[in-house]
């Protein structure tokens, strides 16, 4: 009487559809993890660049946009596992779902090993030899894994972070040439010590009205008093 064992059986499909969901949760808790790890290695590029260490500074934006692609690249091939999934005949696309899946898998570790964490970040700018070694691995895994639109825009935003940092100087260094080609130099005002003249010039015309009112009312007063 009632379900039987045997009719809660799980199918190959409920099973594919169960890891999917799960190398979906894991790729969405992944992304959240490694922003944070992202934007310290955009920041070490910048900080790399400042000091005018240029290749490891690339190494920073190259790193960081492999593991971008990464993310991008499982979320869309899950996503393409589902549509499959729910819109083909689970038997005649089983084998493409189940390769899929283990592909997934591989992938989601390597990124789990990119992660690493932010110590390794931080090596990607240090100069002692366990960093070096860190930095040449990075390097030598990259190399042939990043497709050509990848390293582009790689090498733009480099471009741009050298624009930001340079700009600056480029506007001082214009401004100090042309004050020496100019010879004049830049003076504050000066807070004068005496009165402005035209300030003396309106008090001396006040006191001249004055006095000449003075006169003339001694003069009408003159005649009266004799």
């Amino acid at each position: 009487m009632g379900n039987t064992p045997s009719s809660h059986k799980i199918s190959a499909q409920d099973r594919a559809i169960l890891d999917m969901k799960n190398q979906r949760d894991k790729l969405h808790q992944y992304q959240k993890r490694i922003t944070v790890i992202t934007d310290r290695e955009r920041a070490v590029a910048k900080e790399c660049l400042a000091r005018g260490d240029k290749p490891k500074a690339l190494l920073a934006l190259r790193r960081r946009k492999f593991q971008e692609s990464l993310l991008a690249k499982t979320d869309a091939q899950l996503e393409t596992l589902e549509q499959l999934t729910a819109n083909v005949e689970f038997s005649l696309v089983q084998k493409d779902v189940v390769f899929g899946l283990g592909q997934g898998t591989k992938v989601l570790k390597q990124i789990q090993g990119e992660m690493g964490g932010l110590d390794n970040v931080e090596k990607l700018m240090g100069e002692n030899e366990e960093a070096r070694l860190f930095q040449r691995e990075v390097s030598e895994m990259l190399a042939g894994q990043m497709s050509r639109d990848d390293e582009e825009e790689v090498d733009e935003e480099l471009e741009k972070m050298e624009r930001a940092i340079k700009t600056p100087e480029v506007q001082r260094d214009r401004l100090e040439e042309v004050d020496d080609a100019t010879g004049v130099e830049e003076e504050l005002p000066q807070v004068p010590e005496q009165e402005p003249v035209y300030a003396a010039e309106l008090k001396n015309k006040a006191r001249a009205r004055a006095r000449a009112r003075e006169q003339k009312a001694a003069q009408a007063f003159e005649p009266m008093a004799a």
